[in-house]
């Protein structure tokens, strides 16, 4: 292998070490929000649970809504 070469593969090495670490510190945070969520949520009442899924189904609704209008633009548009 020439000393290019090995430059090149220990850049390519560099990028990947420092592109796993942010990864991971990416992760580690992603999962401190989860859990903090996740705790949040345990303190519900029922009732405010009950609102939530209900607030929940209605995002939903009304995102395949859109979905399907969008789809149906595409459509026309082709």
């Amino acid at each position: 292998m020439s000393a290019s070469d090995q430059a090149r593969a220990g850049r390519l090495d560099n990028d990947f070490w420092d592109r796993l670490e942010r990864l991971e510190g990416c992760h580690q945070q992603v999962q401190l929000q989860h859990e903090l969520a996740r705790r949040r949520l345990d303190r519900l009442s029922a009732q405010e649970a009950e609102e939530i899924r209900s607030a929940w189904r209605h995002y939903c609704e009304v995102i395949a809504e859109l979905d399907r209008t969008a789809a149906e633009f595409e459509a026309l548009r082709t």
